[in-house]
This record gives C-alpha cells, structure tokens and sequence, in this order.
C-alpha cells in the first residue's frame, strides 16, 4: 500500500483486509487472466511495485531520483537476457477472479533485431504453456508480443498447439473499438497512417462501412487492393490509396498508427485532431492541433488490489488491449482471438466491454 495513500487519506477501508485475502492466496492461487507483457526500456523497467512500490503507484515518467540507478538497471537487463524467465509483476482480483501481469524479460528495442526473435517466441511459447498448464483461462499478448512480423499477431501458438485450453487473444479487436468509438459522427472523411497494419486494416475497413471517405497512406498498391477487396463491393469506393502526407493537407481528422515526425505533423491543417494508436505516441509539436491518447478503458469500479499503473495510465486505467483480454474472460468466450482482427466483432466486443462496466479513460 503505497505510503502517500496512508498519508492522504485516500486508502480504501477494505485495504488492509483485502491485502491480508492476497497475501494468504496469491501463491497458491490460479490466476483466470494473465496480461503477458515485456519490458519497455531500461528506465522504466524500475517502474514496478517490488522495486519502488510510491513510483509504481503513479503513471511511468522519467524521474531524477532514478537516473543514478541506471547502470543497475543495465546490468540486471543482461542479467535477464541470459537467464531470466518470465516473471509475475503485478495482479488484481475482478469479481472475485484473479488478474495477473506477467513480464516476458525482454526489452522493446529487442524485439527489432533479428537474431532474438526465436528466443522471444521461445519465452511467449513458454509463458502460454505454463498458463495452459496452470489452469489460466485466457491469456492475453501485449505491445510487441502480436507483433505481426514476430508471430502472426499470436497465430503461430494457436497453430502449434491446436489443444491449448487458455484463450490466446491479442486484444486488438478492443483496441480498435476505443479508436473508432473516438471519432466525432459529423466526421466524414478521415486521412490512415499506419493503413495496412493490423489495426490500419480493421478501421479502414470498420468506417468504409460507415461511408466514411478513408485516405490510406502506403505505398504498397498490392496491400491497398487486397483490403480494399475485403470491403464489401458498395463500399470499396471510400477507400482511397495515398501515397504522400500533402494529400492529407485539407483533412482534420488523422488516424495515425505510424510515427509522425514534426515535419510530417506540417501537413495537418489547424484544428486537426491525431488519434493514435502507434507506439510510442507522437511528439505534440503543433500548438494549434489536438493529440488523442494511447487506446485505453478504464476498469470497473469493484476491481480491488489494485495498487499500481500500468506504464503511463493513471491507475484503474490499461491499455485496450489488456481490457479486451479481461472482456474476453468475463464473457467467457471460448474462441482465441488472434491473427487478423475480425470487423464484424468490433461493436460486439465494445458493447460487451460497456455491458461489464468498463469505460473510456
């Protein structure tokens, strides 16, 4: 229990009780859901409760105090590198459930060189058995984890072990939710970055639906026309390959699941609005423009335990993606939700996150 909340008054009047409840299971207890997550970089991998439990209490941001301790943690990176397995990092009980996060104890920049990438599937492979064999019902991938290039957005577990009783779900479809229930219904016409991702595929193809005018930006007109064939024949005509930044000089609203740089920002007209689902988010340079956050939801109000953020999120407050693996528990849907996202679930998983009284941050 962080001492601030001791201090403020703000602790909970069951703290003490549910933190006795916690301490007296969580070793010999099953987790339903398991986050399965990795380390973002060197700094922020002090950002955990068995570190320093007051930091891991508020949002992730660079603090003064922990820079002396970098080359601690630099050394505990190798450490990991070579002989660390998967680790449980933080949990929380939802409806008398028990939610953990586990750490795959690999760091982001890790995850884009080449020679890692069999030992980072190795680690992930290893986590989903281990969660399999525990009993875990659904187990859900975050970040770069369903990184499409690593392993097919979670495809390549699912296909090598076909009995697998732990749902492997990427979260996506959530994800996806959040940035589309965002948009204003008076928009018609919105610019993609990002247009033939994962994500990118799935709302080009959620607002072409809409009659919403998308200008895609990729270069690649071999990947443009397979996702526009994907839309239905009446639809296909709001789909519309771009290929520079200019072509978007007169559109307000920007989807952008690929880093925008300040000189890329120019094009914007004022007013614009950059909704964003890139990691990691894009440096706010125009004054006169607005900046969505990361895709989040917040928790239902009768989660309880739950003494830490997640990375940049107040607390109570993760990632869509970790809220669309608890969706997926709390529903208790049996398919496993990976590979490419399937649209016509978009507003199911939505309304089914409202329904168990999840919300947007």
């Amino acid at each position: 229990m962080p001492l601030f909340d001791l201090l403020g008054g703000t602790v909970h009047p069951r703290s003490w009780e549910l933190q006795k409840e916690v301490d007296q299971g969580k070793n010999d207890r099953v987790p339903d859901f398991v986050f399965l997550a990795h380390v973002v970089d060197v700094v922020s991998s002090m950002h955990v409760p068995f570190a320093f439990r007051a930091c891991s209490s508020q949002p992730w941001t660079t603090r003064l105090v922990l820079l002396p301790l970098w080359p601690i943690a630099f050394c505990l990176m190798v450490l990991q590198v070579l002989c660390s397995k998967t680790f449980t990092v933080s949990f929380y009980c939802l409806r008398g459930a028990l939610h953990q996060t586990w750490t795959i104890p690999r760091y982001s920049f890790q995850y884009f060189i080449p020679p890692m990438k069999d030992g980072i599937n190795r680690q992930i492979e290893l986590a989903i058995l281990r969660a399999d064999r525990m009993g875990v019902k659904v187990l859900s991938l975050a970040a770069l984890n369903k990184n499409e290039a690593l392993n097919g957005g979670g495809t390549l577990f699912v296909d090598r072990h076909p009995d697998l009783r732990v749902r492997v779900v990427h979260g996506n479809t959530l994800t996806a939710a959040v940035i589309l229930n965002e948009i204003p219904g008076s928009v018609k016409e919105v610019f993609l970055t990002g247009a033939t991702s994962k994500l990118g595929r799935a709302i080009a193809l959620y607002l072409c639906r809409k009659r919403i005018r998308v200008l895609m930006l990729t270069l690649s007109s071999e990947r443009f026309l397979k996702i526009q064939r994907e839309a239905p024949a009446e639809f296909q005509q709001y789909l519309v390959q771009v290929t520079k930044y200019h072509a978007a000089k007169t559109v307000k609203t920007w989807l952008v699941g690929k880093w925008l740089s300040p000189r890329e920002q120019r094009w914007a007209p004022a007013g614009t609005h950059f909704h964003q689902f890139v990691v990691p988010p894009v440096i706010e340079f125009r004054r006169d423009c607005t900046y969505g956050k990361l895709a989040a939801m917040r928790l239902p109000k009768d989660v309880q335990g739950l003494g830490s953020c997640e990375y940049t999120m107040e607390r109570g407050v993760v990632h869509a993606c970790h809220a669309g693996g608890v969706v997926h528990c709390l529903e208790g849907w049996e398919h496993h939700e990976v590979g490419a996202i399937d649209v016509d679930r978009i507003d199911v998983v939505w309304k089914a996150a409202l329904r168990h009284g999840l919300s947007p941050p």
